[in-house]
C-alpha cells in the first residue's frame, strides 16, 4: 500500500451554516459538490483534488460511521490497504462505500486519531450534489 495524496480534512462542526459562512464567506473558499449523505455538511475546494469537509450532527449518534474530525489519504491499492490494516489487527471501521461509490476505510492510529484511507477512483461524480 502506498499513500498517493492527501485527499481531504474533515471537521466535525456544531453548526454547518455558521461554518459555511466562515469558510466560504469570510475565508473565501469555494463550496463544491458533495455526495448525498444522510447527514448535513458541506465541502470546499482546497485545490489539486484536495478538499475540506464540514460534517454536521456533532451532537448526534453516528450509527457506526465516523463522522468526526479526520484526515483522509488516497491509496494506490485499496484492497491491499484493507488487508494490511486487518493483518496487523489495527482497530478500524469499514470498509464501506460513500454514496458516490468511493471506497473508505476508517483507521484509528495509536492515539485514537481517525485516518480515512480511500479509493476515489471508484467515485461517480454524477452522484454528488450541493448541500442542501
Amino acid at each position: 500500500m502506498k499513500i498517493t495524496q492527501l485527499n481531504h480534512v474533515a471537521l466535525h462542526v456544531a453548526d454547518v451554516q455558521r461554518s459555511i459562512d466562515f469558510y466560504g464567506g469570510l475565508l473565501g473558499l469555494t463550496q463544491i459538490h458533495r455526495p448525498q449523505f444522510d447527514f448535513e455538511g458541506a465541502w470546499f475546494d482546497l485545490g489539486e483534488d484536495r478538499s475540506l469537509h464540514l460534517i454536521g450532527g456533532r451532537d448526534k449518534p453516528s450509527n457506526g460511521h465516523n463522522r468526526g474530525t479526520h484526515t483522509a489519504f488516497c491509496v494506490d491499492d485499496f484492497d491491499a490497504a484493507v488487508a494490511l490494516i486487518e493483518s496487523h489487527g489495527i482497530r478500524h471501521h469499514g470498509p464501506n462505500l460513500r454514496p458516490d461509490g468511493a471506497r473508505q476505510l476508517f483507521v484509528f492510529d495509536p492515539d485514537d486519531h481517525v485516518i480515512e484511507l480511500c479509493d476515489n477512483t471508484t467515485a461517480d461524480a454524477s452522484k454528488r450534489t450541493l448541500w442542501p
